[in-house]
Order: structure tokens, then sequence, then C-alpha cells
């Protein structure tokens, strides 16, 4: 799943060669062309996923591929350079037909519209989806991609950490002042030990989520506006909050040049909470972490909010084969392939109830965070959030290693001005 928000200038793309769109590194075969005979079609499907979230996917091809013969599916890994070579393919007009997608701002004019294929095509059964997932993939009203999978984010916690400490373990409801007095009492410095592992670099979409349960957001509703906003002082609050958990020493900076991992270092035992997506879970539970989780705590007298990050199929607008393409994206999202991806969560409600994921004590919070996850991004507010955001992510960064957050906050909005007129 794409965690980081980082736009590529399509215009660049005429100038990248067309080499880069083939995931084997040569020209990749034009969709409806023929991969191993004349009559056979070939339907190109782009993923960011390497390891076995793609050999998954690869499996999921492969049943896609046996309930319609003469139907090839070549999956492209694309990894790090998904951007870029997505890019060179929409600027040769040789992108592949389906496409792993989060960032529609750039891309959704290369894009075709799915409204008339999710609103016609019963077999889809739209209404099992979570209907807040369909907003992170609509731009100006319209959708261009569907949810395949997502995460909201969650406080883990390691609960023999928690026991010796004699720490009751935190529970849903729970609040900002609380966590901070638990991360206090869990650390001990003669061990190496810290209540919370503060990210050195932070992406500050994640951060959203802590500065919309305070009362505020990064940029006006109608994205016009950011001063007051990235700036406010609930904002600035937010931010300001893991910062001085740093300079007290109930929090460790994580992940920074020659840092170890937030994730490696909760395995290790050396950090009691840790914030994240579904994605280190597994890892957590592998290498023997009693794990708890929970939702974010609140801001005393505010509700509680939560930012997605989701992965969503999208039908490039140039492929030649959009109603089969369409056949493989209901195929992806359908129950069975939904319970063979393991790298996500659900997004459809039928799989939740049948697995009792949203009783499960361990996924119970995301879910939980999934609904109070109904604030809409910047980067989808504005097209020119990449260059606010740059701003943005080294004043936040600053606060981490000392700074005050209010004052780079206010030169962070100083500085972005220009790209909002």
């Amino acid at each position: 799943m794409k965690k980081q928000v980082s736009l590529i200038v399509l215009a660049a793309a005429l100038m990248m060669s067309l080499s880069a769109c083939g995931g084997s590194g040569g020209k990749a075969e034009t969709a409806g062309q023929g991969g191993g005979s004349g009559s056979e079609k070939t339907l190109r499907f782009a993923t960011w996923d390497t390891g076995d979230a793609l050999k998954i996917e690869q499996d999921i091809a492969k049943k896609f591929e046996e309930s319609h013969p003469g139907t090839k599916v070549q999956v492209e890994a694309y990894a790090d350079g998904f951007d870029q070579k997505l890019a060179a393919g929409f600027g040769a007009a040789n992108p592949p037909d389906v496409m792993y997608m989060w960032d529609f701002p750039t891309y959704h004019q290369s894009l075709e519209p799915l409204d008339s294929y999710a609103d016609k095509d019963k077999d889809l059964n739209i209404d099992d989806f979570y209907k807040g997932l369909f907003n992170y993939g609509k731009i100006d009203g319209a959708l261009y991609g569907i949810p395949a999978g997502f995460t909201t984010r969650v406080v883990y916690y390691n609960k023999k950490l928690f026991d010796e400490a004699g720490v009751p373990y935190p529970k849903d409801g729970w609040t900002w002042p609380e966590f901070q007095e638990m991360a206090g009492k869990l650390t001990d410095k003669s061990k190496k030990q810290y209540g919370f592992g503060v990210r050195a670099e932070n992406d500050t979409y994640d951060l959203q989520g802590f500065v919309w349960s305070n009362g505020s957001s990064f940029i006006s509703p109608d994205g016009k506006t950011i001063d007051g906003y990235m700036n406010s002082k609930e904002t600035a609050e937010a931010i300001q909050m893991f910062g001085d958990m740093v300079k007290n020493g109930s929090a460790v900076l994580t992940g920074g040049k020659g840092q170890q991992s937030g994730d490696d270092i909760f395995k290790a035992g050396k950090i009691a909470m840790w914030e994240s997506g579904i994605w280190p879970l597994e890892s957590f539970r592998q290498a023997g972490v009693d794990v708890g989780t929970v939702e974010m705590p609140a801001f005393p007298g505010k509700p509680v909010k939560g930012v997605l990050a989701e992965s969503a199929l999208s039908i490039a607008k140039d492929s030649k084969q959009k109603d089969l393409a369409w056949e493989f994206i209901k195929f992806y999202v359908s129950d069975a392939s939904i319970k063979m991806r393991v790298a996500d969560l659900p997004v459809r409600q039928s799989v939740v109830t049948e697995l009792k994921k949203d009783q499960d004590p361990l996924y119970k919070p995301y879910y939980t965070m999934l609904e109070r996850s109904d604030n809409t991004p910047a980067f989808l507010l504005n097209p020119k959030w990449n260059e606010v955001n740059r701003q943005l992510s080294a004043a936040v960064e600053s606060v981490m290693h000392g700074s005050n957050a209010q004052d780079v906050l206010n030169q962070a909005v100083k500085d972005s001005e220009r790209y909002m007129k």
C-alpha cells in the first residue's frame, strides 16, 4: 500500500523512455496484443507491491485467467519506481490497463471515470463496500478508483512492558494526557526503554489525523487557504506534543539517520507504544511480541479523527480493453480475492462480518477508526499541495529535533503562500 505522498509532474513523463514501462526492463506488450497466440488477450496490471503481497496478486491474476480463458494477466511490479514508470506509460500513451492508484489529483485526467461502470454493474455490489472509502477515489465528484484495500492508524502496545511497569492497558476512549502519562511511566532509560517512538521524518499525510482530532487541519475545506489552518494554535499543539515527548525523554526518535525504524525498536521491546497502520502487525506477532491495539487517543473534549491509507484500482483512459479491465477489477475486489490478501484490511462489510474482523480485539480498532475517518486529506483539496507540503515537512522535522512548532509553522505558511495564488 502506498504510504507517502509524492506527486509526480506528468509533463516530465514525455521525456522518459518507453522502456521504463516494462516490468522486466524491456518494452511492454501493447494491451490487446497476444502473449502466446493470436487470439489471446493480454491485460496489463501494475502494482507497487513486492514480496509476499506481490505473490498473492500474481495468484489472483492466475485465478482470473482460469475463469477467463484466452486472457493473460501480465502483472507488472514497479515497486519503488511505481510513480516514475506509471508516468512514463501515460506520457507515451502506453499505460497498463489496470493499476493500483492513490494519487488521483496527479493522474485522474489519464484515468477512465468509473461511475457508469460501478452504478450499472450489480455484480460489483457497491453497497457492500464501506462508503467512506469512495471519498478518497473521487476528483470533482467523479469516481476514478474502486477501493481494494485500506488501513487506518492505531496505537500498538507491548503488553509485557505494560505488565512489568504495572501500567493498565490503554482502552478506547483514552486521551492524549493519559497517553503521555503512560509513556512517562513506561520509560526506563537504564534499559534504554521508552514509552513511545516518534518518527524523525514524519509523513505529514499521517499527521493529519492528529491535527483533525485537535479541531484543525492543514488547509481550508475549499483548498484555498493555509494561513490560520496549517499554522493554527491547534495544529501547532498537535505537532508540538510529539516534539515535547522527545525533549522530556518519554519518547525516542526513530527512523532518522543511523537510527532503527520504529517497527524494529518495537519488536526489540524497547518502546512500549507505537503508532502505525496494519502493515507491521504480522511481523510483530512473528517476532513474539504480545501486542495489543487500541484506537487513537482524544484531545480532551474533542472527537477522535482518523486518516486512511487506501489502495484503489483504476483503469487507464488509453486502455483498449476497458470492459475486460473492469471484469478484472471486479474479480480483484470479490470476496474470494479479498480473503487472499493479508497486507491490508478488507473493504467489504460482508467479508469483515464473515471473518469477524470487527470483533477481533486486534483488528476492531482499525474499523473503529474507519468510522472516524471522514475528513478530506489536503492533497485532494489543492493540486499544488506537493509544493506546500515540502515546507510543511521541513517544519515538522525541525519540531521533532527541538524547534518551536508555532514558529516554524508560521514560517512554513509564509514560504508556501506563493503556491496558493
